[in-house]
């Protein structure tokens, strides 16, 4: 490839619309475990301090669950579709007008959540590694971080493949070790607290360490030779996520107990294991934050230029004033302490993801039925597109939703 094609490919990749590049089984696997890697592995184990293991684990199986429905209904959608379109697309085509604004509506409440989150992450790895104040490591973090998004290196593919193996090469070292320390114990995973005000809450912040969804088109593109690699790519990356999302935990619960894990795990575990553990432990937090951000970041900064009819890929003025909104504001929010947590910043995201997963990739699909361009090369089994499945999809997300804000809010004292 000479410099000018590698220039092209770079700034087509930027633009969004990449050259269709065939994906082997493992590759689509990869880009979906990798998208699940990010703050929420990290933080997911704190979720379950006041509850217990066994509530995140039950919220685990039901959103790991919902979710593989969800992204096989999407797979199909993808599929009847003769045109390469995102979740924004899929939402204007099969469902209307108005699903543009809320499809954004709900890219934009994760993206600044999650940029929040990463931001106070930093801060909390900055502040316990090189003794600084928290404020301080954020704004460092904040540097590299928000320079790699002007760049655009969320668009160079193969870099983040390497970083997400030496990710999970890692958690794999430290899951191993766990298991070899004496003072290891069991039985910490069996404390519950019946706290409903604790264990409600668990599912938005699974909810938003699920939502793959969006990423469905892409891998669609990718398998547009073997489309019947779609859905067992979905499947396979989701057990994959869901053993991590649950060995993580686990292993920090058992070797520190529920009331010593760290709002950010690896801090915490990582110091149990001991002095080696501590510092890939870091190496890992900071790995997943960074790529997490460039992804999320990179990903709000395109939306926010179709919104506004705006290329923020070669308009270079335009990008400025979107990249400086996508990531100062997050951190004057994590500066300012308008944030207290990073539980806090995952939550509105995982309840407008709750709502929006709950019913748009079923219109997407019943829609797609209807008006789809072809017959698909593979579509959903009636075990998961009936009635009574889908109507299960919608009452869960729904449910524990809305008793998440009831609960929040002090709506639903019974629950306190």
């Amino acid at each position: 490839m000479t410099i000018n094609e590698a220039k092209q490919e770079f700034i087509s990749e930027l633009k969004g619309h990449p050259k269709t590049k065939k994906l082997t089984f493992m590759e689509g696997v990869a880009m979906l475990v990798g998208t699940n890697i990010g703050i929420g592995i990290l933080s997911i184990a704190h979720t379950a301090k006041n509850a217990g293991f066994l509530p995140l684990f039950f919220w685990l199986v039901v959103g790991g669950i919902l979710s593989v429905i969800t992204m096989l209904y999407v797979a199909e959608a993808t599929l009847r579709t003769k045109a390469h379109l995102q979740m924004t697309g899929l939402s204007t085509r099969y469902i209307g007008g108005i699903a543009k604004y809320i499809m954004f509506l709900s890219i934009a409440v994760t993206a600044i959540g999650a940029l929040i989150a990463y931001e106070k992450a930093a801060g909390e790895y900055a502040s316990d590694i090189f003794g600084i104040s928290k404020e301080l490591g954020s704004i460092l973090f904040f540097i590299p971080a928000a320079g790699v998004l002007w760049l655009g290196l969320k668009a160079i593919g193969r870099g983040e493949k390497q970083v997400v193996t030496i990710m999970f090469v890692i958690l794999c070292v430290l899951i191993v070790a766990t298991f070899f320390k004496e003072n290891i114990n069991f039985g910490y995973l069996a404390e519950m607290h019946i706290n409903w005000s604790a264990i409600i809450p668990i599912f938005n912040t699974v909810v938003f360490v699920y939502s793959s969804q969006y990423v469905v088109p892409e891998m669609a593109r990718g398998f547009a030779h073997k489309p019947e690699l779609l859905p067992r790519a979905i499947i396979l990356g989701t057990f994959i996520t869901f053993c991590m999302l649950s060995l993580v935990p686990l292993s920090a619960i058992i070797i520190e107990g529920l009331e010593n894990v760290s709002e950010v795990v690896t801090i915490s575990w990582g110091k149990a294991i001991g002095d080696w553990a501590y510092l890939i432990a870091n190496l890992f937090g900071l790995f997943a934050i960074l790529t997490s951000y460039w992804g999320l970041g990179g990903m709000f900064v395109t939306n926010i230029g179709d919104q506004i009819n705006k290329d923020c890929d070669n308009d270079l003025k335009t990008r400025f004033f979107v990249i400086l909104f996508v990531s100062v504001v997050p951190l004057m929010l994590v500066l300012f302490n308008v944030v207290n947590s990073i539980e806090e910043a995952l939550y509105w995201p995982g309840v407008v993801g709750g709502i929006v997963l709950s019913f748009f990739p079923i219109l997407i699909l019943q829609n797609s039925r209807k008006r789809g361009d072809m017959q698909p090369a593979w579509q959903c089994p009636s075990i998961i597109a009936n009635f009574w499945v889908k109507a299960i999809v919608v009452i869960t997300y729904l449910t524990a939703t809305l008793l998440s804000i009831g609960v929040k809010y002090d709506l639903i004292l019974w629950l306190g």
